[in-house]
């Protein structure tokens, strides 16, 4: 009986022993709540230093951007839609420049910001883990370029069908605060759809799916994703969510594939 509790009792003591020995005081990933606060503070100063440099340089193009962005408006519809967009306010127009402005240095300073967030949650990854960081970021970025890249070919349509829609009834003056709000929700749609083989190869990565989850899944994700698109593009054209749902889908087939060369 005594043999038995003795040897219970140094099991416990090596248990104990090894999570304490485990432990190390200059460990990054053994940081208080306090210290984590602290970190997230200077991770997202940092990213807030970024976008203030990044929009205040598009600040600086702000007409050549603008004049990109206003491409897709269809010409020849009234004197006023094909020259200049309309303002209501005296601070409307310097307030469109700003939006624009922030907009574009939020596509600018994407890198850092990623990394700031890679700089944050890599100190409770492990090793093989941390070996995808750069990779992930790197395909993040293309996606997301990607993304803005196939809505602004296909902004056009939306934009043309609106437009003309109405113009044998009513006099169309787009004023520029709506269109470029328009034109931001639009492209950001299409870029954070771009980021969904990022998303689901990093759920396969911590175990929580699987490629035979998604092909199990398939059919249904195939209905709900071109479902979706039909209300992430605004408008009533019929070839936004085309598009998109074609893109949607292949970006699926292709997570499918990405995660069976990952894991093997």
């Amino acid at each position: 009986m005594a043999t038995k509790k003795l040897a219970q009792q140094d099991l416990l003591e090596t248990i104990f022993s090894s999570d304490e020995d485990d432990l190390d005081p200059n460990d990054s990933s053994a940081m208080t709540l306090i210290e984590h606060l602290e970190e997230l503070r200077k991770r997202i100063f940092f990213s807030i230093i970024a976008l203030v440099i990044t929009s205040i340089a598009a600040f600086v193009f702000r007409n050549q951007i603008v004049y990109l962005l206003s491409l897709p408006l269809p010409t020849g519809q009234s004197d006023v839609i094909g020259h200049k967009l309309v303002v209501t306010g005296i601070t409307e127009g310097f307030t469109v420049f700003l939006m624009i402005s922030v907009a574009a240095g939020f596509i600018i300073a994407l890198p850092f910001i990623l990394y700031q967030v890679w700089a944050f949650i890599s100190p409770g990854l492990l090793e093989k883990e941390k070996k995808y960081a750069v990779p992930f970021i790197m395909v993040g970025i293309v996606l997301f370029a990607a993304g803005i890249a196939l809505g602004y070919i296909v902004l056009r349509y939306p934009v043309e069908w609106l437009v003309t829609f109405a113009s044998d009834s009513f006099t169309e003056l787009v004023t520029a605060g709506s269109y470029f709000t328009f034109v931001a929700f639009f492209l950001l749609a299409f870029g954070i759809v771009f980021e969904i083989p990022l998303v689901l190869t990093f759920l396969a990565q911590i175990d929580l799916i699987s490629s035979k989850t998604l092909i199990k899944k398939r059919a249904a994700s195939h209905v709900g994703m071109w479902i979706a698109s039909t209300f992430l593009t605004p408008g009533a054209d019929l070839y936004s969510p085309i598009f998109l749902g074609v893109a949607m889908s292949c970006l699926f087939e292709l997570t499918i594939i990405f995660i069976k060369i990952i894991k093997k």
